[in-house]
């Protein structure tokens, strides 16, 4: 199986032995705590599942800055973004080096993990523009990620940290819900050897499911992992639970038994566009992945990436030999109706726009809300009831 980021093994931050995890949980209620922000959080589980490897915790500010200006640590290691646990003030904490960090996403803020701090530091706003510039390719406050991004606060507190809870993720997505060491050992039991994964924040529709079969027999794997993401989305996303129902449906019906996982992982949606398509193939393969599809504007949002940028980033800023996991690069895919089947658009160059099968958003979102499925040539009709029911609700 393909090795880790930096290590032979995964080293996930999670508390995985009993008596110890008991032996912290009781620690912390004599340690200072602080509630941390959203993305803070979503750092943590990603950290406590092994995704993040070979990552101990949270970056002070030059590794951030670092990850954000040319993708390389302090000490000459990868990594493609800043994971920062950002306060707005470090009143609670004093001189404390040992600290409770607890969740803001779930009742009673319970403890997450514990921190060893190793700095307290605060960002000037001139760091503050140039990670935000360098990760999200703008400061446009409007744009959802870089304004999740900017409300956190700037003083950063960095360290190794011990995770106790997986926050929501588990108790609300056990059957989905999976930490890179899970998948890696699924992977085995499967017996797959070239697995690629798909990411996805949105149900599947035609299209998508088809450059998943494209994907696996191109690249001759024995498994695919539809790797989503569970975490918060911006406004108008159609929640997890029903892209969960919808896909697990899709793969039921539509692909051939012990081929697919249907799986998901803690994280919050930045929208960064080409950077985060890096950190998406990062994560795939700690998880285990050899390959990894990046289709057109992946992980994008509005206007503010090319439509190709997460391609060509691999090529042109990702420093050689940073990873190992292969990038299957995508068109765009949609139904023609020449060839009545999905192709990728820039594979049949005898086509206009005119002869594929092409509907917006809105349109779909419209079509859904008014209880009528899109054409078979967009959606299976198994998807499209269930988002129907979906938006019919609201």
């Amino acid at each position: 199986m393909i090795k880790p980021i930096g290590s032979d093994e995964l080293q996930p931050r999670f508390v995985y032995d009993v008596a110890e995890h008991e032996k912290l949980s009781k620690e912390a209620e004599s340690l200072p705590s602080v509630v941390i922000s959203s993305q803070a959080a979503a750092n943590a589980v990603m950290l406590g599942g092994g995704y993040f490897n070979p990552l101990k915790g949270y970056m002070n500010v030059a590794d951030a800055m670092g990850a954000a200006e040319t993708m390389t640590l302090t000490d000459g290691s990868f990594f493609p973004v800043p994971v920062l646990c950002l306060l707005e003030n470090a009143d609670a904490i004093g001189d404390a080096k040992r600290i409770v960090l607890r969740d803001p996403n779930v009742d009673g803020n319970p403890v997450i993990a514990i921190m060893d701090v190793n700095a307290i530091e605060e960002v000037s706003d001139a760091q503050m523009e140039t990670m935000t510039e360098k990760v999200y390719r703008t400061t446009d406050p409007e744009h959802p990620g870089v304004q999740a991004f900017n409300t956190q606060g700037q003083i950063a507190v960095s360290g190794p940290i011990q995770v106790l809870n997986f926050s929501y993720f588990q108790t609300e997505f056990p059957d989905t819900f999976r930490t890179a060491v899970e998948i890696r050992n699924e992977i085995a039991e499967h017996g797959w050897n070239k697995v690629v994964a798909f990411q996805t924040r949105n149900p599947m529709h035609l299209a998508h499911e088809e450059l998943c079969h494209m994907a696996m027999d191109r690249l001759g794997c024995d498994g695919l992992v539809i790797h989503m993401l569970l975490g918060k989305l911006k406004e108008g996303d159609i929640p997890a639970p029903v892209r969960d129902a919808a896909i697990r449906k899709m793969v039921e019906v539509y692909f051939p038994p012990n081929s697919a996982m249907v799986t998901g992982y803690g994280y919050d949606m930045l929208y960064a566009g080409p950077r985060e398509a890096v950190l998406h193939a990062y994560f795939r393969q700690n998880m285990g992945a050899t390959h990894f599809i990046v289709g057109r504007d992946h992980a994008g949002v509005g206007d503010y990436y090319g439509d190709f940028d997460a391609q060509t980033i691999f090529d042109e800023e990702v420093p050689e030999g940073a990873m190992e996991i292969e990038i299957f690069m995508a068109d765009h895919t949609a139904w023609s109706k020449k060839l009545n089947k999905v192709v990728m658009m820039r594979e049949v160059d005898d086509h206009t726009k005119d002869d594929f099968v092409l509907l917006s958003g809105t349109k779909v979102r419209e079509m859904l809300g008014n209880g009528e499925a899109p054409p078979k040539e967009f959606s299976r009709p198994e998807v499209a009831k269930i988002l129907i029911d979906y938006y019919q609700s609201l």
